[in-house]
Order: structure tokens, then C-alpha cells, then sequence
């Protein structure tokens, strides 16, 4: 016995041990290339197909892929999909419609953030845009971040035994350090080589316990004390007809997409239109098995697992019992355990770089001090990275902390505040900075209203069941539209960058 362990948690532990160094070892040599603020936060716009696919989709999918959608789907039931139909739905068409055009445009009014990129597509001299789009980031990538973190606990604690707290702050901890140390390139290569074994995991794992089961699904969910004749009915949920408004709200998720700054900056960063087109390929495929396999997770588990206490590890007790039978195949459980790691810290560390950038570039170096050299932008950048970790550590604090409603209020603030500003920046030519500003204003409040904010004693999203992105999103493309058009047109300079970026860019 090594620290309390078994025979099975030393060599589990070895498994992860194995990970956490290469990750590290990652963020080690990725500093030394790390040299200037465009290194640190764009990886000097070099990023690969394959990186730049694989590190962006295990960026957006998080702990919440393996941990929270299995565990909704164990409860409810197969309706529980729609929310991955809408992500596919989301990917896809962030990919095809707004990954070439939003590299275009930043390259041709040089920005290396999605503030950065809002002040200077609309010329905002003052600098406003650029404030507003820094705090709304930081706010809800706080909880964004404080969802990731929750996720590690929870797995530290059910794998190793460990206290929830001292677990949050371990995932913490190591995620900081090559996030620190290596900045957009770190996390770019790491994220890829996660991404490379979420989808491994994902894909072996539950075809093992379904072989497990004898094959025999229906027989199996019986024998787990399923009697939900319509457990696997795409239309019902917790054994009831799935309402039209639960159905809208989970395909709205996947208007999110096209707001999300952890995405939208890969596009920024990869080396040419002709990886664009290769990694959108790579991406599609990936998300498509991967959340496929995830809602898999889900309902095999339900038969596989009857009666868990907390559905989010159904995922982590799928693993564990699946490969358990001797040394070398705990070993191998183990790393595909590391696989739910990786979808933790694939977004964390995304998450907390965005942070950073948001509060070294765009508010240190543009607002306060125009003149301060790289290095003091890097060094506020890492400062910065601590203490949003710390924040969000204390945002997750609670150990009944719900990865799932964590996720879901980010993803609506994100995605109502800058969704609507991203598509009609790069496709309507007269959207004008009043517009801009109004219209994340209005997204990101709404939400907060919406979710949190009760009115006779409850919230609205109670009283209606509606996801406050599916109303927030069209909300801020109206205002965008509305105040543009009874406002002064753009400037000619604002129209002339407009027609540039409509234009291939040098390679």
C-alpha cells in the first residue's frame, strides 16, 4: 500500500502520473518558444490542420463531454441528445461559414484577441468595445473555468479517493503550470494530444462494456431496473413526452459556437486558409463519433451501471470496471481515465489563457499602459493566470457544484453576448459600433437576467424552461441590426477594411 492506495489505485496512479509529465514537459519546451505576446497568445499564427481541428474541439468539449452529457443522458433517457445534435449542428456551421473569414480579417486589421478584434473592425478609438468584450469574458470564463476545475475534483475524488478540495486544487495546479509556462503553443499541443485521447477513450470504452453486456442493450437496461418503455425514444425524457421547448433550448446550444473566444481563436491562428479547410474536415469527423459516443456512454452505462448515485462518474465507473481484470489492463484503464482528464484540462487551460489575454492585451497593454514592453505584457499575462485559477477555484468551492448548469450559464453568456456581433462583423457591412456595443450589452444581460434574477419569486428560465441563449442570441442580432440602422453608417475606412477581408490574404 503506497499513500493508502491498492494494488489498482498505485497503478492507476502511475497511469496519471505518466500524463501529467508529458503534459508538463510540453509546457517546458513550448516556453522556449514563447517569446513575444503573438507567441504567447496566437502561437505566431502557425498552427497546423491537425492542431489546429483537434486542439480547438477539446478546447469546446471539456470534462462536460465525458462527464455531464453521459450523466444527463443516464438519467433522462435518450431525449437527453438533442444537445448534441445541436453542438453538430454548431460545429459544423462554425466551421464552414466563420473560421476562413474571421482569419481573413483579423490578419488584415492585425488582431490577436476577439476584443481586439471587435475595437479595431469597427475602429473604436476610445477603446469601449474593447472594455466591454474584456469584462464580459472575464466574468463568464470565470464560471466556465470553475466548471472544468469542479470536473477534476470530482474525478480525483472518485478515482483516488481524495478529498474534493485537495483534488480541485491538485487539477488546478497542474493545469496552471504548462498554461503558465508555454502560453497558446502550450496549450495548442497539449490540447491536441488530449483531444487524440478523449476520442480514443471515447470510442473504445463504451464498445467494451456493450461486449461486456452480451450485446444484449434492451436486456441489459431490464436487468438495471430500466422499465421506461421509451428510455431509448429520441422524443422522450424521464419518461415523458420531450416538450418543444426543452428540444429548442438543446439545439440552441449550438448557436454558442460562433461566441465562444477559445474557439474562435484557433481560427485566428491557423497558418493558412488551405489548413482551414483541412482541419474543418478533421473537426467535423472528430465531434460527430466523439458526441456520438459520449450519449453511447450514457445509455449503456444505465444498463451497465444500474443505480449510481452521482450519473456524472458513470463514465469513470464504466472504465474502472471494464478494465479490471488484471495489472496491465488496470494500467490501460487508467489511461483512458487520463482521457477525462484531458477533456478537463483541454478547456481550462483554454479558458484561462482567453482570461489572461482579455486582461494583459486588451485591458493592461491597449487601455492602461499603450507603451509596456512584451515581456511586462507577458509577465501580467501569467499573473493573470493564477488568480482567475484561484477565482474560479472558489466558484467550484461547493462539491455538489453541477458540471452541467456550470457549463450551460458560460456557454449562454458567451454565446448571447458575442455570437450575434461575430456573424454580422464578418457579413453585414453596415453593423456600426453603436450596434456592437448595444448589442453584447443586451446578449450578456439578458442572460444574467434570465437565469438569475427571479421575478415573483422564480427565475424566467424557471417559469418557461427556456435556455437563455436560444432567446438572448436573436435578442442581440436585433439590437445589433436595430441600433446600426438608426445610427450613422460606418465610416469609409470601416467599409475599405470590410471589402479587404472579403479578399484570399497572402500566405
Amino acid at each position: 500500500m503506497v499513500l493508502g492506495l491498492s494494488e489498482k489505485g498505485i497503478l492507476t496512479l502511475i497511469a496519471f502520473c505518466c500524463y501529467i509529465v508529458m503534459m508538463l514537459f510540453i509546457g517546458i519546451f513550448q516556453m522556449k518558444k514563447t517569446n513575444t505576446t503573438q507567441d504567447y497568445f496566437l502561437g505566431g499564427r502557425g498552427l497546423s490542420g491537425w492542431v489546429a481541428a483537434l486542439s480547438a474541439q477539446a478546447s469546446d468539449m471539456s470534462g462536460w463531454l465525458l462527464m455531464g452529457l453521459p450523466g444527463s443522458i443516464y438519467i433522462g433517457g435518450t431525449g437527453r441528445v438533442w444537445i448534441a445534435i445541436g453542438l453538430f449542428i454548431g460545429t459544423v456551421l462554425n466551421w464552414i461559414f466563420i473560421a476562413k473569414p474571421l482569419r481573413r480579417y483579423t490578419i488584415v486589421n492585425d488582431s490577436m484577441t476577439l476584443p481586439e478584434f471587435f475595437s479595431n473592425r469597427f475602429h473604436d478609438k476610445k477603446k469601449i468595445l474593447l472594455t466591454i468584450s474584456s469584462i464580459v469574458i472575464t466574468i463568464f470564463f470565470l464560471v466556465y473555468t470553475a466548471s472544468a476545475l469542479a470536473s477534476g475534483g470530482k474525478l480525483f475524488n472518485r478515482v483516488f479517493g481524495l478529498e474534493y478540495h485537495i483534488a480541485m486544487v491538485i487539477g488546478a495546479i497542474v493545469i496552471l503550470a504548462y498554461t503558465f509556462m508555454g502560453g497558446f503553443l502550450a496549450v495548442c499541443k497539449t490540447d491536441f494530444v488530449q483531444g487524440a485521447l478523449m476520442f480514443i477513450g471515447l470510442l473504445t470504452v463504451p464498445i467494451l462494456a456493450y461486449m461486456a453486456m452480451g450485446g444484449d442493450l434492451t436486456g441489459a437496461l431490464a436487468a438495471g431496473g430500466v422499465t421506461d418503455p421509451d428510455f431509448l425514444n429520441i422524443m422522450y425524457a424521464e419518461g415523458e413526452a420531450y416538450p418543444i421547448n426543452a428540444i429548442l433550448s438543446d439545439l440552441a446550444w449550438g448557436l454558442g459556437y460562433c461566441g465562444m473566444p477559445h474557439i474562435l481563436v484557433r481560427f485566428m491562428a491557423v497558418r493558412s486558409e488551405k489548413e482551414i479547410k483541412k482541419s474543418s474536415v478533421i473537426a467535423i469527423i472528430w465531434v460527430a463519433i466523439s458526441l456520438g459516443a459520449a450519449c453511447a456512454i450514457g445509455i449503456i452505462g444505465r444498463g451497465f451501471i444500474p443505480g449510481l448515485e452521482d450519473s456524472e462518474n458513470v463514465f469513470i465507473e464504466m472504465i474502472q470496471r471494464v478494465f479490471a481484470d488484471n495489472g496491465v489492463m488496470i494500467f490501460i484503464g487508467g489511461i483512458f481515465l487520463c482521457g477525462i482528464l484531458a477533456a478537463i484540462m483541454s478547456t481550462a487551460d483554454s479558458q484561462l489563457l482567453v482570461c489572461a489575454s482579455a486582461v494583459s492585451k486588451d485591458i493592461y497593454k491597449d487601455l492602461i499602459k499603450k507603451d509596456a514592453p512584451d515581456k511586462k505584457v507577458l509577465l501580467v499575462s501569467r499573473v493573470t493566470v493564477i488568480v482567475v485559477a484561484l477565482i474560479a477555484i472558489l466558484i467550484a468551492w461547493d462539491p455538489n457544484s453541477s458540471v452541467m448548469n456550470l457549463v450551460s450559464d458560460a456557454w449562454a453568456g458567451l454565446g448571447a453576448a458575442f455570437g450575434p456581433l461575430v456573424v454580422l462583423s464578418l457579413f453585414w457591412k453596415r453593423t456600426n459600433l453603436p450596434g456592437a456595443i448595444a448589442g453584447i450589452i443586451t446578449g450578456g444581460a439578458f442572460v444574467i437576467l434570465w437565469d438569475y434574477i427571479p421575478f415573483g419569486g422564480e427565475t424566467l428560465y424557471a417559469r418557461t424552461g427556456l435556455y437563455s441563449l436560444l432567446i438572448g442570441f436573436f435578442l442581440g442580432l436585433l439590437v445589433i441590426v436595430a441600433v446600426s440602422l438608426l445610427t450613422k453608417a460606418p465610416d469609409a475606412a470601416v467599409l475599405e477594411d470590410f471589402e479587404k477581408a472579403k479578399k484570399p490574404v497572402e500566405e
